[in-house]
């Protein structure tokens, strides 16, 4: 099967040594997204929804490119800084997963690769067409 990398353009992907996406047949791999902008600045600096909400719209960016949706997605992970923020995350995640509801966790983490980064996801997706 043929391996398609997702780029997002970002100047950590080259040297870190990922993609944003990897499609190989009908499943996709969204790699740990986080809140950035096209101006590469964090989105929502101290509003967890709002890095959340970004976060979401990133990886349905990278799932766009991949061929995919949302509605493709069957697992995400949520890493986050500070768990106390828990329903600010979960309800922005459900304002785009209620309906699609994949499997998930919520997990908390020292911190992520930038102090002003509340929430990392990931996510699989499956293609069914």
């Amino acid at each position: 099967m043929a391996r398609l990398n997702i780029s997002s353009g970002t100047t950590w992907e080259p040297i870190v040594g990922y993609s944003r996406a990897v499609r190989i047949g009908n499943t996709i791999a969204v790699s740990g997204t986080t809140a950035t902008g096209a101006d590469g600045k964090i989105v929502g600096v101290g509003d967890a929804y709002a890095q959340t909400v970004q976060t979401i719209r990133n990886i349905e960016a990278a799932l766009g490119k991949a061929g995919g949706t949302l509605q493709d997605v069957v697992r995400t992970r949520i890493f986050v800084t500070d768990i106390a923020q828990w329903e600010k995350i979960g309800r922005a995640h459900g304002e785009f997963f209620s309906a699609i509801r994949p499997a998930t966790s919520m997990v908390q983490v020292s911190k992520l690769i930038a102090p002003e980064m509340l929430v990392e996801i990931e996510a699989d997706a499956i293609l069914t067409e």
